[in-house]
C-alpha cells in the first residue's frame, strides 16, 4: 500500500481453502492447516518459495453445505493475501500456521487444476489509489457523505475503547493513515460480526455498498459497549449503596466470588477454633510447637481460595493427631509373657527368650529404648505373627509395614511439602494409625526393598532403625524431629544377603529355622486343625485328625521349613469333608419330609401323646445316623489329595557310583541335594551343568584338582599316563537345574562324588554331607547348620557329615533330632572319605609308593 503504483495480483493464483472463517482485504488473520490439499500447497509452493514475503495466494471461503475436501462448493469472490510467516513442525506429524495479509478481492474465473492443491484462474476487483491521493476526494457526494459518517462512528467507537492498550492506540492512529475504503474491511474484521455478515462484505465489490453494509455494523457495536458500561456503573452503585446500609463490613473470601451473607465466616471461624484447640491438647514438644503455631498464624491470613489453603490446614491437623506424649503401659509380668508366648507359639526358643529378655530389663530399669529385632528365616515359621504375640504379650498397639518392593525413599521419610500430593512417611502414618508413641512395628520383607531413580529406601532406613538417632527422626512432610526411640521395630527377612551391611549392622539379627517334625505334629494339633475347623465350619465331632495322619502328610505331602503347606493340606481335607457333611445334612432334611409325610397321610385314629411323638421323632432321626466322625486314615488322605509327592529316593539314586548327597541351605530352608558325575573320552575338559553360582563352581574345581593330586593316595587307578583327566572328560551336574545354586558348601559332596566316580564305589545311600574345602584337602566350616540338619532329617536320613569346627552349632538342634542322626566330625578330606564309603576307605592308610603329579 506505500506505493503510488496500483497493486496488481497474478492472474493465476493458488488457493488456501477456508471452511469457517473469512479474510477481508486490509486485515490480517492466522490460519492453521488441516486439510490434505492445503498441507500439500504449504509444502509445494510456499516452502519450496525462494522469498516467502513476495509470496501472494488466493483465500477463498467454501460454501457452508460443502463437506467435500475437493475444490468444489468454493465462494466466487476470494480475497488476494500476502503470507508474512509460515510456523509450525514435521515431528511427529506435520503441523503449520499461516499469518495473512489481505490484499484485495478477486473473482474466481475457472480452476485450472485441483491436485495436489487447487489453482485458479482470478479476475481482480479492488484498486488501490496512491497515498498522494486525498482520502475521500470523489466526485460522488453520497460516498464521500457515507466516508464522513463511517469516520466520524469509527472515531467515537475508538474514543471509548481503553487507549492505554496497544492495539486500540494503534488503531487511532491507523484511522489519520489508511485510506478510507480499506476502513469497512478493516473494522469489519474487528467488530463483532458473523460469518454470513462478513461474507456480504466481502461480496460488496462497490465501495458504496460496503459502507452501507459496515455501518450498521459498527452503530451496533457503539450500542453494545453504551449498554456495557451503564450495566457496571448499575452495579457499582448498588455496591455502595449496600456497603452503606450494611450492618457489617463486606467480606472478600475470593478475587472471583463475593460472599454477601455475613454468617458464612462463622464455619471457618468454629473450624479454626477447633484447629487451634486440638493443638493445645495434643501437647506438642517445644520444637513443634513452635512450628504449629507459626504455620497457624499463616493460615489465620491466608485466604481459603490460596491453593497453600489446604496444604497447611492438613500439615496442622496431622502435627495435632500425632502421638506426641500418648503411649500405653506395658505389661511387665514376666511369668504372663512366658504363657501367652508358649500359648501362641510352639519352639521358637530363641525369639521366646529375647522377648522375656527385654520385658525383664524393662522391669528393672523402667525405662528403656527400643531395640531394633531382626527375624531372619524361611517362609512359613511364624515371624509375622511372632510380632503380633510380642505387641500382644506386651499390651501394646501392633502395626505392620510391608516393604516388599518398595523402591522409592519417600516412603520411608515422605514428601516434602512443595510437592503436590505430598503426604508423610509410613512410619509418620502409622504412628498417626495406632495413635500412640510406644506401639510394636513390624517391618516385614525388609529383605526385598529395591533401588530406583527415586532413591534406596534401605539408606532412608538407617536413622529409623538406629537406636542412637532414631529419638531425633525427621520426617521430610512433617519437617520437625519426632521421636521413635520407645518404638519397638521387628524387621523379618529370609536372607540376610540382600540386606545393606550398614543397615543390617544396626539390627539384632534372631535366627529362626524350620521346624521338626515332632514341632510340625504338635503345631498342627495345636493351632492348625482348630484353627481350619472353625474356618470350615466343622468341629472335633466330624472330623478328627490321627497323630499318624498328620506325619504322613508332613513327611510325604510337605517337604518344607515351615508350616503353611501343611496347612494348605489341611484345609484340602477339611472341604473335602465339608462336601460330605453337607450331603449328609441334605439327605436327612429329604428323609425328614418324607417321614412327615406319610405321617399326615395315615390317618390318626387317636391322639399321639408327647412323649410318644418325641420316640417317633428319634426313630425318624435315627434310621440314616451319619457316618460321624470321620477318621482319616492313609486311604482317605490319598482319595483327598493323590499319590503321595515325595517318596524316599535316596536309596535308588545312591545305588552306581558317582552320586551323594550334599545338604545345602536356601531363603526357604534348608534342602537337600544330589551331585552326580560322570566320565567319557574326550580332551580333558571339566563340564558344569545345574545353574551354579561361580562360588560353586570354584568349589567344583578345587574339589576335581585335589582328586587328581591326590589319585595315587586314594588308589585310584589311571587308565593311561599319570593324570586322571588324560583323555578324559568329566561331567558334574547338580539336579534341579531350573532353581539357582550358590554358596560355599558343596566342596566335600564333589570330592566323595569323583572319588566313587574314579573308584567304582557307592557312597552310603543314608549319608549326608556338608562343608567347603581348600586345596590342601582341609574341610573348612560352613553355615545354616540346623536348617541342614532339620533337612536331612525330613528326607530321613540317618548319617549326617559336618566339619569338625561346626561342632558347636549342634547345640542349637533339638535333642530328638540328635537323637535321630549320627554325627561324624571331620577336619580333612581323608576323613571324609572314611565316612562316606561302606566300610571306610582302607587305601588312604596303605603304603602307596608316591608318584609326582603333573600339577
Amino acid at each position: 500500500m506505500a506505493s503510488s503504483a496500483l497493486i496488481r495480483i497474478p492472474r493465476r493464483l493458488p488457493l488456501l481453502l477456508l471452511a469457517d472463517g473469512v479474510l477481508l482485504p486490509g486485515s490480517s488473520m492466522r490460519i492453521p492447516v488441516h486439510s490434505a490439499k492445503n498441507m500439500h500447497m504449504v509444502k509445494n509452493h510456499l516452502l519450496k518459495s525462494s522469498s516467502l514475503s513476495n509470496t501472494i495466494i488466493g483465500v477463498i471461503t467454501k460454501e457452508r453445505d460443502s463437506q467435500d475436501e475437493d475444490a468444489s462448493g468454493l465462494h466466487s469472490i476470494g480475497t488476494a493475501a500476502v503470507v508474512v510467516q509460515v510456523t509450525g513442525t514435521n515431528w511427529p506429524r506435520p503441523a503449520y500456521t499461516l499469518l495473512l495479509t489481505g490484499l484485495c478481492r478477486f473473482k474466481l474465473d475457472k480452476l485450472l487444476q485441483q491436485s495436489p492443491y487447487p489453482i485458479a484462474a482470478v479476475s481482480q476487483l479492488d484498486r488501490f489509489p496512491g497515498d498522494n491521493e486525498p482520502v475521500g476526494d470523489f466526485s460522488d457526494d453520497e460516498l464521500a457523505a457515507l466516508t464522513d459518517n463511517f469516520l466520524e462512528h469509527a472515531n467515537k467507537l475508538v474514543d471509548m475503547l481503553d487507549i492505554s492498550i496497544p492495539i486500540v492506540a494503534k488503531l487511532k492512529r491507523m484511522l489519520d493513515s489508511v485510506p478510507a475504503q480499506n476502513l469497512p474491511d478493516i473494522f469489519a474484521s474487528i467488530i463483532k460480526t458473523s460469518f454470513n455478515e462478513k461474507l456480504q462484505i466481502l461480496d460488496a465489490v462497490d465501495l458504496a455498498e460496503r459502507f452501507k453494509k459496515t455501518l450498521p455494523l459498527l452503530v451496533r457495536q457503539i450500542e453494545g459497549l453504551k449498554l456495557l458500561k451503564q450495566s457496571r456503573k448499575n452495579n457499582d452503585d448498588e455496591f455502595l449503596a449496600f456497603k452503606k446500609t450494611s450492618r457489617k463490613p463486606y467480606i472478600i473470601r475470593s478475587s472471583k466470588n463475593f460472599h454477601l451473607d455475613p454468617e458464612d465466616d462463622d464455619g471457618d471461624g468454629d473450624e479454626m477454633v477447633d484447629l487451634e484447640q486440638r493443638l493445645k491438647a495434643a501437647n506438642l514438644p517445644e520444637h513443634a510447637k513452635k512450628a504449629a503455631q507459626k504455620e497457624l498464624k499463616r493460615l489465620k491470613k491466608m485466604p481459603s481460595s490460596m491453593p497453600d489453603y489446604s496444604l497447611t490446614r492438613n500439615y496442622l491437623e496431622l502435627m495435632s493427631e500425632l502421638p506426641w506424649s500418648k503411649e500405653t503401659t506395658d505389661n511387665l509380668s514376666i511369668a504372663q509373657a512366658r504363657l501367652d508366648l508358649d500359648a501362641d507359639h510352639y519352639g521358637l526358643d530363641k525369639l521366646k527368650k529375647r522377648v522375656i529378655e527385654y520385658l525383664a530389663v524393662r522391669q528393672i530399669k523402667n525405662s528403656l529404648k527400643g531395640p531394633i529385632l531382626c527375624f531372619v528365616g524361611p517362609p512359613g515359621v511364624g515371624k509375622t505373627s511372632v510380632g503380633k504375640s510380642v505387641a500382644k504379650t506386651l499390651g501394646r498397639e501392633f502395626h505392620r509395614i510391608s516393604l516388599g518392593g518398595v523402591c522409592d525413599q519417600s516412603d520411608i521419610r515422605g514428601h516434602r511439602r512443595t510437592y503436590i500430593g505430598s503426604m508423610p512417611g509410613r512410619i509418620i502414618q502409622g504412628l498417626k494409625t495406632v495413635g500412640v508413641s510406644n506401639p510394636v512395628f513390624l517391618l516385614d520383607e525388609i529383605d526385598k526393598l529395591n533401588k530406583s531413580l527415586q532413591g534406596d529406601p534401605a539408606a532412608a532406613l538407617l536413622e529409623v532403625l538406629d537406636p542412637e538417632q532414631n529419638s531425633t527422626f525427621v520426617d521430610h512432610y512433617l519437617n520437625v524431629q519426632f521421636d521413635l526411640s520407645k518404638v519397638l521395630f521387628i524387621a523379618t527377612a529370609n536372607s540376610m544377603s540382600t540386606i545393606p551391611a550398614a543397615l543390617l549392622d544396626r539390627m539384632e539379627v534372631i535366627h529362626v529355622a524350620g521346624y521338626t517334625q515332632e514341632e510340625k505334629v504338635h503345631i498342627g494339633v495345636r493351632h492348625l486343625i482348630p484353627k481350619q475347623l472353625k474356618e470350615h465350619g466343622l468341629n472335633a465331632e466330624q472330623l478328627q485328625f490321627p497323630e499318624d495322619t498328620i506325619k504322613m502328610i508332613i513327611a510325604r505331602y510337605t517337604r518344607e521349613a515351615g508350616v503353611r503347606s501343611l496347612e494348605r493340606k489341611l484345609a484340602a481335607v477339611c472341604r473335602a469333608v465339608a462336601v460330605k457333611v453337607a450331603e449328609n445334612m441334605t439327605i436327612k432334611t429329604k428323609n425328614g419330609k418324607q417321614d412327615l409325610e406319610k405321617e399326615n397321610v395315615e390317618p390318626e385314629k387317636e391322639p399321639l401323646s408327647i412323649d410318644e411323638k418325641e420316640s417317633l421323632s428319634s426313630a425318624a432321626t435315627l434310621a440314616h445316623p451319619p457316618d460321624m466322625p470321620i477318621v482319616i486314615d492313609e486311604h482317605a488322605l490319598q482319595d483327598i489329595l493323590g499319590p503321595p509327592m515325595f517318596e524316599n529316593e535316596t536309596s535308588e539314586r545312591l545305588g552306581q557310583p558317582g552320586v551323594a548327597i550334599g545338604l545345602a541351605w536356601t531363603e526357604v530352608g534348608g534342602q537337600i541335594m544330589f551331585v552326580e558325575a560322570t566320565k567319557m573320552d574326550g580332551d580333558g575338559n571339566l563340564t558344569l551343568t545345574g545353574q551354579l553360582g561361580d562360588v560353586m563352581k570354584e568349589s567344583a574345581r578345587i574339589a576335581l584338582n585335589w582328586v587328581r593330586s591326590n589319585a595315587t593316595r586314594c588308589a585310584i587307578k589311571v587308565s593311561t599316563g599319570t593324570d586322571l583327566m588324560e583323555n578324559t572328560d568329566i561331567h558334574i551336574h547338580f539336579p534341579a537345574g531350573s532353581i539357582s545354586k550358590d554358596g560355599p558348601s558343596a566342596g566335600v559332596t564333589v570330592v566323595s562324588v569323583l572319588v566313587s566316580l574314579f573308584s567304582g564305589r557307592c557312597v552310603r545311600s543314608d549319608t549326608a554331607m556338608t562343608g567347603e574345602v581348600t586345596l590342601r584337602g582341609l574341610v573348612l566350616p560352613v553355615g545354616g547348620i540346623k536348617d541342614k540338619v532339620l533337612a536331612a532329617h525330613r528326607t530321613g536320613l540317618k548319617r549326617v557329615v559336618l566339619p569338625k569346627r561346626n561342632e558347636k552349632d549342634l547345640q542349637e538342634i533339638p535333642t530328638n533330632v540328635k537323637n535321630d542322626l549320627d554325627f561324624v566330625f571331620v577336619t580333612k578330606l581323608e576323613d571324609v572319605l572314611q565316612a562316606v564309603f561302606e566300610g571306610g576307605y582302607p587305601e588312604l592308610n596303605a603304603n602307596v609308593p608316591s608318584t609326582q603329579s603333573k600339577l
